[in-house]
């Protein structure tokens, strides 16, 4: 039997009485004095703080705030963080900064920072020290905490830094606001083991800690009866899910296994994941895809480099050979796999040499799609210390050499699209165009049409016209 490290059932009700007590002042209010009081939330990063602000927006909606879309609006204000890069940093401090006027004009507002950002403890006392009228600060183990701190704010009007919890710990129970009705998030495990030396993610985010089967299965199975269609299981590394948990007997219940019973609820949807590590991508997940029905033919597969030095010194625990070897196996058994992958440019060290190897990779692979990234040094990483860091200006020119050739790859692949007749989600307009909509492929390429406001949220039948390099164009059949 495997033990997966949860939240006691007491912590939780706990949170759920201090939800209670704030419900009634929350809601009194609405009653006396007609006031409703409402609650936005910001995010910044990942998907995976997107799904944390769910349940941030989720915990709100439970303590009777009403969610809105302006903070100018808001009596409570959360920004939920991301630390990955030093740009989402600077600009989360950005926006925090323009709440003070909105804190002046409304002192009663609550202002509250949580996220992968303050997990850090300079970045901790820079919000203690730089900005006095944000009132709370919870880093990512203690989210749970949030109606715990609000209640003492209101009570005791001190301002308050939750600590980090002694043992991260997977909270179950926790109420969620989703923003879409039929495209979800759900987090099946929490942090990260891996220790690449260019990223943070351990240090804010902690050691990994998986979800209970059960509790994911019947989370998706509820999604699924509710009418979504497009459901994204997460984790820093999905592939690691389940090594966590302790075993007595040598029980082993891995990320195929969860996948494979997962494709087993019956319904009209998709199941994607994100994100894989190359190490730990077994032909066993591979065989779980190519012959389920629902999980998508889809693989996000992060190479980072094409090149063995670099790879080694980013301690990715894999070389091209072993990332090749999988991507062969995963087209032979999914031949209308696209696949996508994360690449940084300009790590410590990179030759021109190494940055040769990441196209001649990248002309081996085609990969549908990158998200290409110029090396950020993260505080206190190991890649942060490291000598020969790539001045700007040569990371700039290799980024535009990785982009043109990537370009070129991906119209080469989706020119064989034109004339072929796809399933697509309906996402609504585009956000460029209002008048064309927009959706997404099982290959979660966009794919552009002229639709309407009855299509948004339903599978269509599109055949495509032309194909673009970031797009595919058609019309509804």
């Amino acid at each position: 039997m495997k033990e997966y490290r949860i939240l006691p059932d007491a912590e939780m009700q706990k949170q759920n009485e201090y939800i209670a007590k704030i419900r009634a002042l929350v809601l009194g209010a609405k009653e006396t004095a007609g006031e409703v009081k409402y609650a936005f939330v910001q995010t910044f990063g990942c998907q995976q703080n997107e799904a944390d602000s769910e349940k941030i927006a989720g915990m709100c909606v439970a303590m009777g705030y009403e969610i809105c879309s302006e903070p100018a609006l808001a009596d409570l204000i959360m920004v939920n963080t991301c630390a990955v890069r030093e740009h989402a940093e600077q600009k989360a401090l950005s926006i925090i900064g323009q709440y003070k006027h909105l804190k002046n004009a409304k002192p009663d507002m609550l202002i509250g920072v949580c996220g992968c950002m303050v997990t850090q403890e300079h970045r901790k006392e820079g919000i203690k020290h730089s900005y006095p009228y944000v009132d709370f600060v919870l880093g990512t183990s203690s989210l749970h905490r949030l109606p715990e701190l609000i209640y003492t704010k209101i009570q005791r009007g001190k301002r308050l830094y939750c600590p980090e919890e002694k043992e991260y710990l997977v909270a179950e129970g926790i109420p969620i606001h989703r923003e879409s009705t039929y495209r979800a998030w759900v987090s099946i495990m929490y942090g990260c083991n891996n220790f690449c030396t260019y990223c943070i993610v351990p240090y804010v985010r902690g050691r990994e800690r998986s979800r209970r089967p059960d509790d994911i299965i019947a989370e998706v199975r509820e999604l699924v009866e509710q009418g979504y269609k497009d459901i994204t299981l997460l984790g820093q590394n999905v592939n690691s899910y389940g090594k966590d948990a302790k075993s007595d007997d040598g029980e082993i219940y891995d990320f195929a296994d969860l996948l494979a019973d997962i494709d087993k609820i019956e319904g009209d949807y998709y199941i994607r994941f994100m994100t894989s590590h190359p190490k730990d991508a077994s032909n066993k997940l591979i065989d779980v895809i190519a012959e389920s029905k629902h999980v998508a033919h889809q693989f996000h597969l992060p190479m980072q480099s094409g090149s063995d030095s670099i790879l080694k010194a980013m301690n990715r625990h894999y070389d091209t050979e072993k990332y090749l070897r999988t991507v062969d196996y995963l087209r032979k058994r999914v031949p209308d796999v696209t696949i996508s992958s994360d690449i940084i440019v300009g790590f410590p060290s990179e030759t021109d040499e190494d940055f040769e190897a990441t196209l001649d990779m990248l002309r081996r692979v085609k990969f549908d799609m990158t998200y290409s990234f110029i090396y950020s040094p993260r505080k206190d990483t190991p890649a942060a210390a490291m000598d020969c860091q790539i001045p700007d200006a040569i990371k700039g020119e290799r980024m535009n050499r990785l982009l043109e050739t990537q370009n070129a790859i991906a119209l080469e692949k989706n020119k064989p699209m034109e004339g072929r007749i796809i399933k697509v989600l309906c996402d609504g307009p585009s956000k460029n165009n209002e008048n064309v909509y927009s959706g997404r492929s099982e290959g979660n390429k966009i794919v552009l049409f002229d639709g309407d406001e009855s299509d948004i949220g339903k599978f269509l039948s599109i055949k495509i016209t032309r194909a673009e390099t970031f797009a595919l164009y058609g019309e509804k059949i």
